[in-house]
C-alpha cells in the first residue's frame, strides 16, 4: 500500500505541518480516520468532531490551529482552504493512470490515422478514418472513434464511449464510460404531415481539461459547433442539446438537461436536474439550484431556485388548491384596493 510522509505531502503541495512527521496511509472522513489516516476541516459544523477523531493529521485553516491543536493532540497541515488541500491530497494518493504505448492487436483502426506511438489503444477500440490521436492518450475497450476525429495529449476515453465523426477534444480531456459525444442533435422541420430531419452539420468541440460523465450525450450543432469551455466538468447522464455552448469551467451536476442554443456563461454551478430551455442566456458566475426550471434569460448573475419545498402529499393538495385561486385573489385584492383609494378620496 502507497504510503507517504506529512513532510513529502508539505512539499509537494505547500501548506504548515504542525506536530509530528507521520507516515501516511489513507485518507477518510473526520469522524472515521484512524491513527494512519490524513482527513481535513472545512465546515466549522463539524468542529466538535476534533476531540473524537482518531486521525494521525488534520487539514485546518491557519486560524483553527490553536483550538485544533488543543483538542485533537496530533499533527496538523495549515492550509487556506482545507478541502481544496484534502483533494489534492487524494491526488498524490491516487495518481492518474499512466499510458503504456501502442495498438493493441484486437483494436481495428481505419487507413489515414495518426497515433502518437506513447497513447494506448486497448482490445476491441474501433477507430474511424483520418482520426488524429495526441500523446499519452488512454482509450479503453468498447471506446469507437468516428472518421476525422481528433484527440489531444492525455485524454482518457473509458470503455464503450462513443466519439462521433468530425469531433475535436482538447488535451486532458476525461470522458466516463457510456458517454456520446456528437449524436444528431434534435432538429426537425415540420412539413405538413410528418416531421422532416434536418442534417445536423456541425461538431462539438471540447476544449482542454474538461470532465465528463458517464452516460452523458453532447449532441453535434446544426450549422455551427457545440462547445464545452476549458476545464468545464460535467456529471453523469447530463443532456447537451445541439448548438449549446458551456462556458469554461461551469459545473453541472447529474441529469441536468439544456435545450439547443442556449449559451451558459463561465464558472456558473448547475445543480442536478435543473432544465435550462433553448435560444437563452446565462450569465457568468450564476448558480442554478437542483431541479430549477430556467424559462429566460439570466442577465445578472446570482442564485436561482424554482423549486417548491417538499410538502405532505396532503399540505400539498391544499396548496395547490390555493394556487388555482391566485388570479381571483389578486382580482379581488385590486377592487378592494379600489374601493379603499375611493373612499379615502371621499373622505379628503
Amino acid at each position: 500500500m502507497h504510503t507517504m510522509k506529512l513532510s513529502a505531502i508539505v512539499t509537494a503541495l505547500g501548506g504548515e505541518l504542525r506536530g509530528d512527521d507521520r507516515e501516511i496511509r489513507c485518507l477518510a472522513p473526520l469522524d472515521e480516520a484512524g491513527a494512519s489516516d490524513i482527513t481535513f476541516l472545512a465546515n466549522p459544523k463539524y468542529r466538535s468532531q476534533l476531540a473524537a477523531t482518531a486521525a494521525a493529521a488534520v487539514i485546518v485553516k491557519p486560524a483553527l490551529a490553536e483550538e485544533a491543536a488543543a483538542k485533537v493532540g496530533r499533527s496538523l497541515i495549515l492550509a487556506a482552504d482545507p478541502y481544496l488541500y484534502f483533494a489534492r491530497v487524494a491526488r498524490l494518493f491516487s495518481p492518474l493512470p499512466q499510458a503504456s504505448g501502442g495498438v493493441h492487436p484486437r483494436a481495428v483502426v481505419a487507413e489515414g490515422c495518426h497515433i502518437a506511438a506513447s497513447s494506448e489503444v486497448r482490445e476491441l477500440v474501433s477507430i474511424g478514418r483520418n482520426v488524429t490521436i495526441g500523446e499519452r492518450c488512454i482509450l479503453h475497450p468498447g471506446v469507437v472513434i468516428g472518421d476525422d476525429v481528433s484527440l489531444g495529449d492525455d485524454v482518457v476515453l473509458y470503455p464503450n464511449v462513443v466519439v462521433y465523426h468530425g469531433c475535436r477534444l482538447g488535451s486532458r480531456v476525461m470522458v466516463h464510460a457510456g458517454a456520446v459525444i456528437g449524436a444528431d442533435g434534435f432538429g426537425l422541420a415540420w412539413n405538413g404531415d410528418r416531421w422532416f430531419k434536418i442534417p445536423q452539420t456541425g461538431v462539438v468541440v471540447i476544449a482542454d481539461d474538461v470532465e465528463i460523465g458517464a452516460n452523458t450525450t453532447i449532441d453535434r450543432g446544426a450549422l455551427s459547433d457545440t462547445v464545452i469551455g476549458e476545464g468545464a466538468k460535467l456529471d453523469n447522464q447530463i443532456q447537451i442539446a445541439h448548438n449549446v455552448t458551456v462556458g469554461a469551467h461551469t459545473a453541472m451536476a447529474g441529469c441536468a438537461a439544456v435545450a439547443g442554443s442556449t449559451r451558459i456563461g463561465a464558472r456558473c454551478t448547475i445543480g442536478g436536474a435543473a432544465r435550462i430551455i433553448g435560444h437563452l442566456e446565462i450569465a457568468d458566475g450564476t448558480h442554478v439550484g437542483a431541479g430549477t426550471l430556467i424559462s429566460k434569460s439570466i442577465r445578472k448573475a446570482d442564485a436561482y431556485t424554482a423549486v417548491y419545498p417538499m410538502a405532505t402529499h396532503k399540505e400539498w393538495l391544499a396548496n395547490a388548491a390555493h394556487v388555482r385561486h391566485l388570479d381571483d385573489l389578486v382580482t379581488r385584492v385590486k377592487q378592494l384596493e379600489k374601493a379603499l383609494s375611493t373612499a379615502q378620496q371621499n373622505k379628503d
